[in-house]
């Protein structure tokens, strides 16, 4: 079932609010999807999903191969029978602010804060689809 990202039910932000481990899939640079676990936060006000991780990592090396335009991607969460995905266009942020912004809503959304990281990146998704059964 499709959704506007930008205004989500009050039962689909809920459940992206859950503690719950999510997927990203991103494009090797011959095109072959690159799955991997990762912590994602979804801020539909701002229109976007935020993955921290280190700037040496694969995803991280597949949203940058895309160029300036961006990589696109998707994240999804599962429980039982409720599902959820975002899709969008991914740009990695290094800007120190930026990067302890998506650090704090991930300490919100899975209670705890992780150990500081000089390599830490943001891959930040500019939402543009979303759908599930929340």
């Amino acid at each position: 079932m499709a959704t506007d990202p930008r205004n989500p039910s009050d039962s689909y932000l809920s459940f992206w609010r859950e503690y719950h481990m999510c997927t990203l899939t991103t494009p090797r640079p011959d095109g072959t999807p690159h799955v991997v676990a990762v912590g994602v936060t979804y801020d539909p006000e701002q229109g976007y999903a935020r993955v921290i991780t280190n700037k040496h990592s694969r995803k991280v090396a597949n949203v940058l191969a895309a160029g300036a335009d961006g990589a696109r991607v998707a994240v999804c969460q599962v429980d039982k029978g409720r599902w959820a995905t975002l899709e969008g266009i991914a740009r990695i942020r290094t800007e120190a602010e930026v990067v302890a912004d998506a650090v704090g809503r991930y300490a919100d959304r899975y209670g705890r804060t992780p150990a500081p990281n000089p390599d830490r990146v943001v891959i930040e998704i500019a939402l543009t689809r979303a759908m599930g059964r929340a």
